[in-house]
């Protein structure tokens, strides 16, 4: 019995120590998540507006120079930016990013995927040693852009997809990111990065814009500043996702804790009070052996 008593005591020190730790956890995730969501916030309008003015000049464009990066041809290499985390106990946050960037492949490139053409490029260091371990085409080039959060740093990975895209070494270019909500909710997506999509809005693609300096000009000025600030908002999206997910993990982990402890106790109580009645007991039935 003293045996068992020990052993749920040690239990008890465990999942308290634990505790702790998850407690910590969720108080340094909700400092770093407000940091991340007042960036992505400020920059969510910014960017959306960017590419819709993007998409509105590519449709309402004929060809010539400075429209490379949105020239569609024939899909038969394509690449995926897979933004994931480079640390776990974030809940599911990681596996979503995983499940539907496999789930597109299957459903949208089926064809080149059984040729060999898929290539996924990593940000964050969790989606790579999944990746690789699966026996995918992974690259871990700029899977540690997490490390330093910049700009520059994102601009550097979207000028070598944009450089690669215009070499010919993909045709469609697919950005697989967690769009962050609040806290307790992220929206998992698939957005096309290149080639440029166009207006769904055929009215916005018909307008006629006046161009001062040129469309040449302009276009190829903008269409590099435009597709950089894209895939920075997606970093900074998947940042603040993360954050909220660690968040509303480490939160529910410390309630189950308290659910454990609580019936660790009640256990030990029982144990206890079942040790102090089998030695009363022993006591009064050596007592009466000693009378008799």
């Amino acid at each position: 019995m003293a045996g068992q008593l020990k052993e749920v005591r040690n239990r008890i020190k465990s999942v308290q120590s634990t505790q702790q730790i998850t407690k910590a956890m969720k108080m340094v995730s909700a400092a770093k998540l407000r940091r991340a969501q007042d960036a992505i916030i400020q920059m969510r309008p910014y960017a959306q507006k960017l590419q819709k003015l993007l998409s509105n000049i590519v449709s309402n464009s004929e060809g010539g120079s400075g429209l490379s990066l949105a020239t569609e041809r024939p899909v038969e290499k394509i690449l995926f930016i897979v933004i994931t985390s480079d640390r776990g106990l974030a809940g599911a946050f990681n596996a979503n990013v995983i499940k539907l960037t496999k789930a597109t492949i299957r459903e949208r490139y089926p064809a080149q995927y059984k040729k060999g053409n898929i290539t996924i490029w990593n940000i964050g260091k969790k989606g790579y040693e999944h990746f690789l371990k699966n026996n995918y085409k992974a690259d871990a080039t700029f899977k540690d852009i997490f490390h330093q959060l910049t700009f520059e740093n994102v601009q550097h990975a979207s000028k070598a997809v944009m450089k690669a895209f215009e070499e010919q070494q993909f045709d469609v270019v697919e950005i697989v990111y967690s769009q962050f909500k609040n806290a307790g909710t992220q929206k998992f997506e698939v957005e096309r990065f290149l080639p440029i999509p166009k207006s769904e809005n055929k009215s916005a693609a018909k307008a006629d814009f006046i161009f001062d300096p040129s469309r040449e000009e302009l276009i190829a000025e903008l269409m590099p500043r435009i597709l950089n600030t894209q895939l920075f908002k997606a970093v900074l999206d998947s940042n603040a996702s993360e954050h909220g997910a660690r968040m509303t993990a480490m939160d529910k982990a410390s309630e189950n804790a308290n659910e454990m402890l609580r019936s660790l106790k009640i256990s030990y109580n029982r144990a206890r009070q079942a040790a102090i009645t089998t030695e009363l007991t022993e006591i009064v039935s050596g007592a009466a052996a000693l009378q008799g």
